[in-house]
């Protein structure tokens, strides 16, 4: 079964290969797999983004250090649907645990045509997705929006704004005829927001909550 992660990324704390994935419990997490066949995975808290150990695994093996610059390298590289992980220098196919594999009832929002035009349209040559341009590209499609306007004029709430933002632009950039419903928008956004736990957004949602201000003050 394909999981839902990022390219494995080389370690030089200690011997071993990374990559952070999305964890069927909800929200994503560093997975540290060493040469020698052990693995450890840490969960990245939403709020704080921080680290948190995921069971228990041997701290002298796997380092807080390893997991930073696992966490470093593979901040906003995009998800996408892959294999199992091969580790060559011992040929053997590591099997993947139940943390690994996407919720069955979840749509993988990496198949659709919305994200794969967002990852290719704003991914730099690295292959990380360059935050920054993206917000700056989603508002100035909000800024020309009558919708966004109208919405900002009703005080509507800020997480309904980006949605309705999100929908309309990426079925912009992607050339659907139809865009993606409430759920699948969520699903996009939550996706996008767990490549960088910073929040994918978050310069968007200032602007529209500095809009909202400036709306009440009138």
């Amino acid at each position: 079964m394909n999981i839902i992660r990022t390219k494995a990324v080389e370690l030089s704390t200690i011997p071993a290969i990374a990559y952070k994935q999305k964890l069927s419990t909800g929200g994503s997490g560093i997975k540290i797999m060493r040469i020698d066949g052990t693995s450890a995975v840490c969960t990245i808290d939403k709020r704080s983004g921080e680290m948190v150990p995921y069971g228990k695994y041997d701290e002298e093996s796997f380092p807080f250090e390893a997991f930073d610059e696992a966490f470093e390298l593979t901040n906003s590289l995009p998800y996408s649907a892959r294999g199992n992980i091969k580790v060559m220098e011992i040929d053997e196919n590591f099997a993947d645990d139940v943390t690994e594999e996407a919720p069955a009832e979840q749509v993988d929002m990496t198949l659709s045509a919305e994200y794969k035009a967002i990852v290719e349209r704003y991914s730099d040559e690295k292959g990380k997705i360059n935050y920054a341009l993206m917000n700056k590209d989603f508002i100035q499609f909000a800024s020309r929006s009558k919708i966004v306007s109208n919405m900002i004029g009703d005080n509507a709430k800020t997480d309904a704004i980006v949605e309705i933002i999100v929908k309309s632009r990426a079925t912009e950039i992607a050339r659907t005829r139809e865009s993606l419903d409430d759920a699948s928008v969520r699903l996009l956004i939550e996706t996008l927001d767990e490549i960088d736990p910073r929040s994918a957004f978050k310069e968007l949602k200032a602007h529209i909550n500095r809009q909202l201000a400036a709306n009440k003050k009138r």
